[in-house]
């Protein structure tokens, strides 16, 4: 059995994410951190990492980015795996996120979904064919009216999957306000929409002559995001040090 900590455990995701293990074999949350315990848990929610009674096998983190120093620092000194879902770091953090992953076992992914992942695969096998081909790119994310950063960090692994895979040719695009002037044929155009509560759409538009290729995932609930969490945690667990991502849980 993978005995799981929470962290961020009295989020919303927290809570998708308990749910999901409390219904999986493999697993069982072992205990929670949160800087408040809103008392909906059978088990302890601590308020610091260090106040923990075990070192657990692997910790699910959907806390915020301020957060998440300290986590990485506990995970570097206790060789706790972890599986990093909190958005919008700093690429100061980032490095730290490369740091820590040379003492323990690390994954982060932009997005848990299988779907995102997937699409992630999909473009990097055809986009460099439509890029060939003059097609212009355009990626246009939406989320709720809550989220804090823009764009999103799956519109980001989008692009660069896309740019990766053609040898880094396009520029970000991120507003065009400014601009009098004819579309560059190597811009990769990325929009942000915040509205309502929309869990998270992303379309991946192509568009060519007389004729228009979009890739499109939608998502319809934070659940798939948990699950894929959940299924990362299963794979991460008793792994090595180093820094993974989802398409390591797909390919596994």
């Amino acid at each position: 059995m993978i005995n799981v900590v929470l962290y961020g455990a009295c989020g919303k995701m927290g809570h998708v994410v308990y749910d999901i293990i409390s219904k999986d074999e493999r697993m069982q949350v072992v205990s929670g951190v949160d800087i408040y315990d809103d008392g909906k848990y059978p088990f302890r929610v601590c308020k610091e990492l260090d106040e923990l009674r075990q070192t657990p096998d692997v910790i699910i983190d959907f806390s915020s980015a301020k957060a998440v120093d300290k986590l990485l620092d506990y995970c570097a000194r206790t060789g706790t795996p972890v599986v990093l879902c909190s958005t919008g770091l700093s690429q100061e953090q980032l490095d730290k996120v490369k740091k820590t992953s040379e003492s323990t076992a690390v994954l982060k992914s932009a997005n848990m979904s299988l779907g995102v992942n997937l699409l992630l695969k999909i473009l990097s096998q055809y986009a460099p064919q439509l890029a060939e081909a003059g097609f212009d790119i355009e990626i246009v994310e939406k989320h709720h009216n809550q989220k804090l950063d823009a764009p999103s960090g799956t519109a980001v692994a989008l692009a660069d999957a896309i740019n990766d895979a053609c040898d880094g040719q396009y520029e970000y695009i991120y507003d065009r306000s400014q601009r009098r002037e004819k579309r560059g044929a190597k811009e990769l155009g990325i929009s942000a929409v915040r509205g309502g509560t929309i869990v998270g759409d992303h379309d991946v538009i192509f568009a060519g002559l007389d004729e228009v290729i979009t890739f499109s995932h939608r998502a319809y609930s934070k659940s798939l995001f948990a699950k894929g969490a959940v299924d990362a945690a299963a794979f991460l667990a008793g792994k090595g040090p180093g820094l993974y991502n989802m398409q390591d849980v797909i390919n596994c």
